[in-house]
């Protein structure tokens, strides 16, 4: 699909927020970000339903598969195998991995998000591909949002797992870099992006200082 290596993919990954993408309009706000660069799009809904979801899956797709990024859904196993999404994003409160990874096709890929070590292991073992960490910093873009983790937190699951690791949680341009110093391979961010008034430059901060903190 692409010549960019997974961890790659990850270095910044956008999550959508309904209520936050409202004035420009989602999928303008999602064509945006991929022409500047994200490798990934995580579809993220919590109170749509599956049709609704799957309808916006299978919007989006074309987008990404343009652009050879990914797209991956959030919690729901269902619409990433209907829309033939490349992966999905599970929790604590979600399927577990292990029999997940038994039904799924060979190449899609689980992420899952932890902030502890433990879990992250335990994860990876199962057949994850990649850890979402935090909450890093403190956020309002996500209501179930634990107590901030730091980039210290950051760094203990890198060091706990041999799979790449994102940092999400209040993250913006200004404090995106220390993310990848713990040895995270990206960030993934909802407010900053979804809640732009200018989507396509914020983006490109996020790739130019995350790519300076790289070299």
């Amino acid at each position: 699909m692409t010549n960019k290596s997974f961890s790659d993919l990850l270095r910044l990954v956008v999550i959508t927020d309904p209520d936050l993408s409202e004035p420009l309009g989602l999928i303008n706000i999602i064509h945006e970000v991929l022409e500047a660069g994200v490798g990934m799009i995580q579809l993220r809904d919590k109170t749509a339903g599956a049709k609704k979801l799957l309808g916006l899956a299978e919007s989006i797709l074309p987008l990404t598969r343009s652009a050879s990024a990914l797209l991956i859904v959030n919690d729901r196993l269902d619409v990433a195998l209907a829309a033939h999404a490349d992966g999905v994003h599970l929790g604590p409160d979600d399927l577990n991995i292990a029999p997940v990874r038994n039904i799924v096709p060979e190449n899609f890929i689980i992420g899952y998000s932890t902030d502890d070590p433990l879990q992250g292991k335990m994860a990876e073992s199962q057949g994850a591909n990649y850890i979402g960490c935090g909450t890093v910093y403190q956020t309002s873009s996500k209501s179930d949002a634990g107590n901030p983790i730091g980039t210290h937190g950051v760094k203990k699951m890198v060091d706990a797992v041999n799979i790449p690791v994102i940092g999400i949680g209040g993250i913006i341009p200004g404090n995106a870099t220390g993310i990848l110093e713990a040895g995270a391979s990206g960030v993934a961010t909802i407010g900053a992006i979804m809640g732009s008034s200018d989507p396509r430059s914020t983006t490109k901060e996020f790739l130019r200082v995350l790519s300076d903190s790289s070299t």
